[in-house]
Protein backbone atom coordinates (compact mmCIF):
# COMPACT_ATOMS: atom_id res chain seq x y z
CA UNK A 1 0.00 0.00 0.00
CA UNK A 2 1.26 3.59 -0.63
CA UNK A 3 1.91 6.03 1.44
CA UNK A 4 1.03 9.74 1.23
CA UNK A 5 4.18 12.39 2.12
CA UNK A 6 3.79 16.04 1.86
CA UNK A 7 5.27 17.51 -0.46
CA UNK A 8 7.82 19.79 1.89
CA UNK A 9 8.29 17.17 4.04
CA UNK A 10 11.64 17.11 5.05
CA UNK A 11 11.98 13.02 5.65
CA UNK A 12 10.37 10.16 5.14
CA UNK A 13 9.29 7.03 6.82
CA UNK A 14 13.10 5.43 5.22
CA UNK A 15 14.75 8.50 6.12
CA UNK A 16 13.80 8.66 9.46
CA UNK A 17 14.32 4.74 10.20
CA UNK A 18 18.27 5.33 8.78
CA UNK A 19 18.63 8.74 11.45
CA UNK A 20 16.95 6.01 14.35
CA UNK A 21 20.06 3.17 13.02
CA UNK A 22 22.68 5.53 12.07
CA UNK A 23 24.10 6.46 16.06
CA UNK A 24 24.86 9.89 14.83
CA UNK A 25 24.95 12.74 17.52
CA UNK A 26 21.91 14.91 17.23
CA UNK A 27 24.60 17.97 15.82
CA UNK A 28 25.84 15.22 12.98
CA UNK A 29 22.42 13.82 12.39
CA UNK A 30 20.95 17.84 11.27
CA UNK A 31 24.09 17.94 9.16
CA UNK A 32 24.07 15.12 7.34
CA UNK A 33 20.30 14.48 6.45
CA UNK A 34 19.22 18.02 6.44
CA UNK A 35 17.09 18.69 9.02
CA UNK A 36 16.78 21.03 12.43
CA UNK A 37 18.35 19.66 15.59
CA UNK A 38 14.89 19.84 16.97
CA UNK A 39 13.86 16.58 14.93
CA UNK A 40 17.17 15.08 14.85
CA UNK A 41 16.53 15.03 18.87
CA UNK A 42 13.07 13.34 18.55
CA UNK A 43 14.34 10.79 16.19
CA UNK A 44 17.11 10.26 18.91
CA UNK A 45 14.96 9.96 21.27
CA UNK A 46 12.57 7.75 19.75
CA UNK A 47 15.76 5.19 19.64
CA UNK A 48 16.33 5.52 23.17
CA UNK A 49 12.73 4.82 24.05
CA UNK A 50 12.21 1.27 25.23
CA UNK A 51 9.42 -1.34 23.30
CA UNK A 52 6.21 -1.07 25.12
CA UNK A 53 5.44 -4.89 26.68
CA UNK A 54 3.22 -6.50 24.62
CA UNK A 55 1.87 -7.79 28.52
CA UNK A 56 1.60 -6.67 31.92
CA UNK A 57 3.75 -8.89 34.65
CA UNK A 58 1.19 -8.18 37.01
CA UNK A 59 -2.48 -8.73 35.56
CA UNK A 60 -5.08 -6.19 37.62
CA UNK A 61 -8.33 -6.50 37.62
CA UNK A 62 -11.26 -4.56 39.52
CA UNK A 63 -11.98 -6.52 42.60
CA UNK A 64 -9.77 -5.62 45.60
CA UNK A 65 -8.38 -8.57 47.28
CA UNK A 66 -11.25 -9.72 49.97
CA UNK A 67 -13.27 -10.19 46.85
CA UNK A 68 -10.68 -12.11 44.92
CA UNK A 69 -10.79 -14.30 47.94
CA UNK A 70 -14.37 -14.89 47.40
CA UNK A 71 -14.10 -15.35 43.88
CA UNK A 72 -11.18 -17.71 44.64
CA UNK A 73 -13.71 -19.80 47.05
CA UNK A 74 -16.29 -20.11 44.27
CA UNK A 75 -14.13 -21.20 42.15
CA UNK A 76 -12.70 -23.79 44.30
CA UNK A 77 -15.80 -25.11 46.14
CA UNK A 78 -18.59 -24.90 43.33
CA UNK A 79 -16.59 -25.69 40.54
CA UNK A 80 -18.08 -22.86 38.55
CA UNK A 81 -16.91 -22.48 34.64
CA UNK A 82 -15.99 -19.01 34.32
CA UNK A 83 -18.92 -17.58 32.40
CA UNK A 84 -20.96 -18.97 35.78
CA UNK A 85 -18.51 -17.60 37.99
CA UNK A 86 -18.52 -14.12 36.43
CA UNK A 87 -22.45 -13.67 36.20
CA UNK A 88 -22.28 -14.67 40.10
CA UNK A 89 -19.54 -11.97 40.72
CA UNK A 90 -21.03 -9.54 38.48
CA UNK A 91 -24.32 -10.11 41.04
CA UNK A 92 -23.14 -10.10 44.62
CA UNK A 93 -19.74 -9.13 44.52
CA UNK A 94 -18.41 -6.93 41.96
CA UNK A 95 -20.72 -4.96 38.76
CA UNK A 96 -17.53 -3.67 37.61
CA UNK A 97 -15.70 -6.97 36.73
CA UNK A 98 -14.95 -7.58 32.93
CA UNK A 99 -14.76 -11.56 31.87
CA UNK A 100 -11.24 -10.35 30.72
CA UNK A 101 -10.69 -9.37 33.80
CA UNK A 102 -11.75 -12.54 36.22
CA UNK A 103 -10.04 -14.63 33.53
CA UNK A 104 -6.78 -12.86 33.92
CA UNK A 105 -7.74 -13.36 37.76
CA UNK A 106 -8.08 -17.30 37.55
CA UNK A 107 -4.70 -16.97 35.47
CA UNK A 108 -2.66 -15.41 37.85
CA UNK A 109 -3.86 -17.62 40.64
CA UNK A 110 -3.67 -21.05 38.04
CA UNK A 111 -7.21 -21.77 38.37
CA UNK A 112 -7.86 -21.11 34.73
CA UNK A 113 -8.81 -24.43 34.05
CA UNK A 114 -11.36 -26.65 36.20
CA UNK A 115 -8.81 -29.37 36.32
CA UNK A 116 -6.85 -27.51 37.69
CA UNK A 117 -9.18 -26.98 40.61
CA UNK A 118 -11.09 -30.04 40.85
CA UNK A 119 -8.96 -32.76 43.35
CA UNK A 120 -7.98 -35.89 42.12
CA UNK A 121 -6.31 -38.44 43.51
CA UNK A 122 -2.73 -39.38 41.97
CA UNK A 123 -2.97 -41.27 38.49
CA UNK A 124 -6.94 -40.16 38.07
CA UNK A 125 -7.99 -38.29 35.13
CA UNK A 126 -11.14 -36.08 34.87
CA UNK A 127 -14.00 -37.93 33.14
CA UNK A 128 -16.07 -35.88 30.84
CA UNK A 129 -19.34 -35.79 31.92
CA UNK A 130 -22.10 -37.60 30.12
CA UNK A 131 -25.45 -35.75 29.48
CA UNK A 132 -28.83 -37.44 30.07
CA UNK A 133 -31.59 -38.08 27.52
CA UNK A 134 -33.45 -34.75 27.56
CA UNK A 135 -36.90 -35.11 29.11
CA UNK A 136 -39.82 -32.87 30.14
CA UNK A 137 -40.23 -31.19 33.70
CA UNK A 138 -41.29 -33.68 35.96
CA UNK A 139 -39.08 -36.53 35.60
CA UNK A 140 -37.30 -36.37 39.71
CA UNK A 141 -34.49 -38.40 40.24
CA UNK A 142 -34.06 -38.75 44.65
CA UNK A 143 -31.25 -39.50 46.74
CA UNK A 144 -30.19 -39.24 50.18
CA UNK A 145 -26.92 -37.60 51.69
CA UNK A 146 -25.29 -38.29 55.39
CA UNK A 147 -25.09 -34.88 57.36
CA UNK A 148 -22.21 -34.35 59.84
CA UNK A 149 -23.32 -34.62 63.34
CA UNK A 150 -23.37 -31.15 64.73
CA UNK A 151 -22.23 -30.63 68.63
CA UNK A 152 -25.69 -30.37 69.71
CA UNK A 153 -27.06 -33.50 68.28
CA UNK A 154 -27.09 -36.68 69.50
CA UNK A 155 -27.23 -38.17 66.37
CA UNK A 156 -26.97 -37.61 63.20
CA UNK A 157 -29.06 -36.63 60.40
CA UNK A 158 -29.84 -37.39 56.92
CA UNK A 159 -30.72 -34.80 53.87
CA UNK A 160 -33.19 -36.39 50.92
CA UNK A 161 -32.56 -34.30 47.73
CA UNK A 162 -34.84 -34.49 44.99
CA UNK A 163 -33.70 -32.62 41.62
CA UNK A 164 -35.89 -32.59 37.89
CA UNK A 165 -34.36 -33.79 35.47
CA UNK A 166 -35.05 -31.25 32.55
CA UNK A 167 -34.88 -28.30 34.49
CA UNK A 168 -32.12 -29.23 37.48
CA UNK A 169 -34.65 -27.60 39.77
CA UNK A 170 -33.74 -29.06 43.71
CA UNK A 171 -35.81 -29.69 46.26
CA UNK A 172 -34.62 -30.81 49.86
CA UNK A 173 -35.28 -31.87 53.17
CA UNK A 174 -33.53 -32.94 56.72
CA UNK A 175 -34.52 -35.91 58.19
CA UNK A 176 -33.59 -37.74 61.74
CA UNK A 177 -33.71 -41.14 59.95
CA UNK A 178 -33.50 -43.07 56.23
CA UNK A 179 -36.70 -45.03 57.46
CA UNK A 180 -40.07 -45.52 55.09
CA UNK A 181 -41.95 -42.85 56.68
CA UNK A 182 -38.76 -40.45 56.27
CA UNK A 183 -39.16 -41.38 52.63
CA UNK A 184 -43.26 -41.10 52.12
CA UNK A 185 -43.00 -37.55 54.04
CA UNK A 186 -40.50 -36.49 51.62
CA UNK A 187 -42.74 -37.12 48.43
CA UNK A 188 -45.25 -35.45 49.81
CA UNK A 189 -43.27 -32.38 50.85
CA UNK A 190 -41.78 -32.48 47.44
CA UNK A 191 -45.21 -33.00 45.95
CA UNK A 192 -46.53 -29.72 47.66
CA UNK A 193 -43.42 -27.81 46.88
CA UNK A 194 -42.74 -28.47 43.01
CA UNK A 195 -44.76 -26.16 40.22
CA UNK A 196 -44.15 -29.35 38.18
CA UNK A 197 -46.44 -32.22 37.56
CA UNK A 198 -44.40 -34.71 38.51
CA UNK A 199 -44.58 -37.94 36.02
CA UNK A 200 -41.65 -40.10 36.80
CA UNK A 201 -39.33 -40.65 40.14
CA UNK A 202 -36.14 -42.55 40.47
CA UNK A 203 -34.48 -43.55 43.37
CA UNK A 204 -31.80 -45.88 43.79
CA UNK A 205 -32.12 -49.86 45.69
CA UNK A 206 -32.30 -48.30 49.56
CA UNK A 207 -35.03 -50.05 51.90
CA UNK A 208 -36.82 -46.83 52.17
CA UNK A 209 -37.78 -46.60 48.63
CA UNK A 210 -38.03 -50.22 47.21
CA UNK A 211 -38.29 -54.27 48.74
CA UNK A 212 -36.07 -55.52 45.91
CA UNK A 213 -33.51 -57.24 47.63
CA UNK A 214 -35.91 -58.81 50.34
CA UNK A 215 -37.51 -60.64 47.52
CA UNK A 216 -35.77 -64.35 46.57
CA UNK A 217 -36.41 -63.05 43.02
CA UNK A 218 -34.63 -59.92 43.18
CA UNK A 219 -37.29 -58.35 41.81
CA UNK A 220 -39.42 -55.08 43.50
CA UNK A 221 -43.09 -56.38 44.15
CA UNK A 222 -44.41 -52.60 43.53
CA UNK A 223 -46.41 -53.33 47.53
CA UNK A 224 -43.54 -51.22 48.99
CA UNK A 225 -45.34 -48.58 51.12
CA UNK A 226 -43.02 -45.75 48.75
CA UNK A 227 -44.69 -48.02 45.30
CA UNK A 228 -48.42 -47.27 46.54
CA UNK A 229 -47.58 -43.83 47.87
CA UNK A 230 -46.95 -42.85 44.67
CA UNK A 231 -48.95 -45.25 42.39
CA UNK A 232 -51.73 -42.93 44.39
CA UNK A 233 -49.91 -39.83 42.81
CA UNK A 234 -50.16 -41.01 39.28
CA UNK A 235 -46.39 -40.82 39.71
CA UNK A 236 -44.18 -43.73 38.17
CA UNK A 237 -41.59 -45.34 40.81
CA UNK A 238 -38.49 -46.44 38.69
CA UNK A 239 -35.16 -47.81 40.00
CA UNK A 240 -31.48 -47.20 39.34
CA UNK A 241 -30.05 -50.80 38.07
CA UNK A 242 -28.10 -52.59 41.36
CA UNK A 243 -24.20 -51.26 41.39
CA UNK A 244 -24.69 -48.42 39.02
CA UNK A 245 -25.02 -45.61 40.68
CA UNK A 246 -24.11 -43.24 37.55
CA UNK A 247 -27.94 -43.65 36.80
CA UNK A 248 -28.29 -41.19 39.50
CA UNK A 249 -25.49 -39.60 38.85
CA UNK A 250 -27.66 -36.05 38.23
CA UNK A 251 -28.30 -35.47 42.20
CA UNK A 252 -25.40 -37.40 43.13
CA UNK A 253 -23.07 -34.21 41.55
CA UNK A 254 -25.71 -31.88 43.30
CA UNK A 255 -24.78 -34.08 46.41
CA UNK A 256 -20.96 -33.60 45.75
CA UNK A 257 -21.81 -29.71 45.68
CA UNK A 258 -23.19 -30.02 49.40
CA UNK A 259 -19.84 -31.93 50.08
CA UNK A 260 -18.27 -29.12 49.43
CA UNK A 261 -20.04 -26.91 50.82
CA UNK A 262 -20.63 -28.16 54.25
CA UNK A 263 -16.24 -29.34 54.34
CA UNK A 264 -15.28 -25.64 53.86
CA UNK A 265 -17.77 -24.66 56.07
CA UNK A 266 -17.53 -24.83 60.09
CA UNK A 267 -21.09 -25.01 61.97
CA UNK A 268 -21.80 -23.99 65.52
CA UNK A 269 -25.25 -26.23 65.72
CA UNK A 270 -27.78 -27.86 63.77
CA UNK A 271 -29.83 -24.62 63.06
CA UNK A 272 -26.52 -23.10 61.72
CA UNK A 273 -26.63 -26.15 59.49
CA UNK A 274 -29.76 -26.06 58.18
CA UNK A 275 -29.89 -22.40 57.28
CA UNK A 276 -27.01 -22.77 55.19
CA UNK A 277 -28.51 -25.47 53.12
CA UNK A 278 -31.69 -24.28 52.11
CA UNK A 279 -29.76 -20.60 51.76
CA UNK A 280 -27.52 -23.01 49.31
CA UNK A 281 -30.49 -24.04 47.81
CA UNK A 282 -32.32 -20.59 47.06
CA UNK A 283 -29.26 -19.19 45.40
CA UNK A 284 -28.69 -22.51 43.53
CA UNK A 285 -32.22 -22.71 41.83
CA UNK A 286 -32.97 -18.54 41.69
CA UNK A 287 -29.09 -17.14 40.50
CA UNK A 288 -26.34 -19.88 39.31
CA UNK A 289 -27.14 -20.44 35.75
CA UNK A 290 -26.58 -23.74 34.69
CA UNK A 291 -24.71 -24.66 31.21
CA UNK A 292 -26.30 -27.96 30.75
CA UNK A 293 -30.08 -26.26 30.40
CA UNK A 294 -28.53 -23.18 28.26
CA UNK A 295 -26.26 -21.60 30.98
CA UNK A 296 -30.20 -20.52 32.53
CA UNK A 297 -30.77 -21.07 36.18
CA UNK A 298 -32.99 -23.45 37.24
CA UNK A 299 -36.07 -21.16 37.78
CA UNK A 300 -35.39 -19.83 34.53
CA UNK A 301 -35.77 -22.95 32.83
CA UNK A 302 -39.18 -23.89 34.75
CA UNK A 303 -40.57 -20.45 33.33
CA UNK A 304 -39.40 -20.71 30.00
CA UNK A 305 -41.13 -24.89 30.03
CA UNK A 306 -44.16 -23.01 31.50
CA UNK A 307 -44.90 -20.53 28.32
CA UNK A 308 -44.14 -23.34 25.78
CA UNK A 309 -46.20 -26.21 27.73
CA UNK A 310 -48.04 -24.96 30.77
CA UNK A 311 -50.21 -28.51 31.05
CA UNK A 312 -46.87 -29.76 32.58
CA UNK A 313 -47.13 -27.31 35.70
CA UNK A 314 -49.44 -27.16 38.71
CA UNK A 315 -48.98 -23.84 39.89
CA UNK A 316 -47.09 -20.63 39.50
CA UNK A 317 -43.12 -20.10 38.99
CA UNK A 318 -42.25 -17.49 41.10
CA UNK A 319 -38.51 -16.09 40.32
CA UNK A 320 -36.11 -14.01 42.56
CA UNK A 321 -34.78 -11.70 41.05
CA UNK A 322 -32.31 -9.96 43.28
CA UNK A 323 -30.01 -10.77 46.13
CA UNK A 324 -32.45 -11.19 48.87
CA UNK A 325 -31.89 -11.87 52.89
CA UNK A 326 -31.42 -15.19 52.66
CA UNK A 327 -28.62 -15.11 50.19
CA UNK A 328 -26.93 -11.95 51.78
CA UNK A 329 -26.85 -14.60 54.83
CA UNK A 330 -25.46 -17.29 53.29
CA UNK A 331 -22.27 -14.99 51.68
CA UNK A 332 -22.30 -13.24 54.84
CA UNK A 333 -22.07 -16.89 56.92
CA UNK A 334 -20.08 -18.93 54.13
CA UNK A 335 -16.96 -16.53 53.67
CA UNK A 336 -15.93 -15.00 57.00
CA UNK A 337 -15.90 -17.72 58.83
CA UNK A 338 -13.28 -19.40 56.63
Amino acid sequence: MSTRIHPQARTTPKIRQEIKDSGLSDREASKVFNITRATAAQMAQARRRPRPLHRAHTLHTTLNAGQEAIVFSLRQTLYLPLDDLLYITRQYINADVSRSGLAHLLIREGMARLEDVIPTTEGETIQTKKTFKDYEPGFVHIDIKYLPQMPDETFRRYLFVAIDRATRWVFLHIYHDMSDTSSIDFLRRLKEASPIKISKILTDNGLQFTDRFTNKDKKPSGRHVFDKVCAGMGIEHRLAPPRHPQTNGMVERFNGRISELLQQTRFDSQADLEKTLHNYLKLYNHHIPQRAIGSRTPIQALKEWQRQKPDLFVKRVYEQTGLDSYQAQYFTCRFQRG
